[in-house]
């Protein structure tokens, strides 16, 4: 009798051990993917709905989200659910890591009335919050390819510095901040809206401090294959930019392709 006792007294223990070591991981409470409606777009009339709606309603929806996924990992910590508020956390997780794009070009580069005149206070904060992320990113805006350890850093400057163009259009800053946001265009790989903003930030101030018209050209000649154009534009900015001599590095280089472009040509053409 006392060995039937033991036997079922170990059992019980054992049971009790087996119970303690087992979690849920929650990978059965995971929504299947071919669940999810992804045909109601298909019955919408989006004849009379622009783009920017479209794009408007998507980030409210987005950030909705979001903040959903945080409301519910704070009432799971705060009922105790621990479980459940690491499945909460796991998807804000993923959510904050997943890509997200930026839909809409700014249309501030479409309005050639901007000019900057004007030191506003408000747009001077925006330009030394964004300089601030750019210098913790590590982005160096020189000739050569520059060296980065922080893309998220970047980003934020870069919202920044659209910020700035499209809140205050008479500020001061709007073509340096256009420059700017071209550099981290161009590192990126976004060519060709690194060059529209390369262009208004020479179109803002013609006369401004920055190598615009060099990098504009560049981005013509190397990455957009339109030589003809960046033939004209290595021209003008050797007239320009070009005389300063901080950026007799750039001069020399748009010297020497303009040789070489135009040796090309000639070559074609025999």
């Amino acid at each position: 009798m006392a060995r039937i006792t033991f036997t079922w007294a170990l059992i019980g223990l054992l049971t009790v051990c087996i119970g303690c070591q087992t979690t849920n991981t929650g990978r059965s409470q995971i929504i299947p993917s071919s669940s999810r409606t992804v045909t109601a777009a298909s019955v919408v009339d989006f004849s009379d709905t622009s783009e920017a709606d479209l794009v408007e309603k998507m980030a409210v929806s987005r950030e909705a989200y979001r903040q959903g996924l945080e409301v519910l990992e704070a009432y799971y910590g705060r009922v105790g659910n621990y479980q459940k508020q690491q499945w909460a956390r796991r998807e804000l997780q993923s959510f904050d890591t997943m890509t997200k794009y930026d839909y809409i070009l700014s249309p501030e580069f479409t309005m050639p009335n901007r000019k900057p005149i004007a030191s506003i206070p408000e747009a001077d904060r925006l330009y030394f919050e964004a300089e601030a992320f750019e210098k913790q990113a590590g982005l160096l805006p020189v000739l050569d390819l520059p060296i980065l350890k922080d893309e998220n850093s970047l980003r934020l400057a870069l919202s920044k510095y659209n910020q700035l163009v499209k809140m205050y259009p008479s500020s001061d800053k709007i073509d340096d901040a256009s420059y700017k946001a071209g550099v981290i265009y161009e590192y990126f790989k976004d060519y060709s809206i690194a060059l529209l903003y390369y262009q208004s930030a020479y179109e803002w101030d013609p006369d401004g401090l920055y190598p615009a018209r060099f990098r504009a050209a560049r981005l013509l000649d190397k990455q957009l294959y339109r030589k003809d154009e960046a033939v004209q534009l290595y021209q003008q900015a050797i007239k320009t930019e070009g005389r300063y001599e901080r950026y007799r590095e750039w001069r020399e280089f748009a010297e020497k392709r303009i040789s070489q472009l135009q040796r090309l040509d000639e070559g074609q053409s025999q």
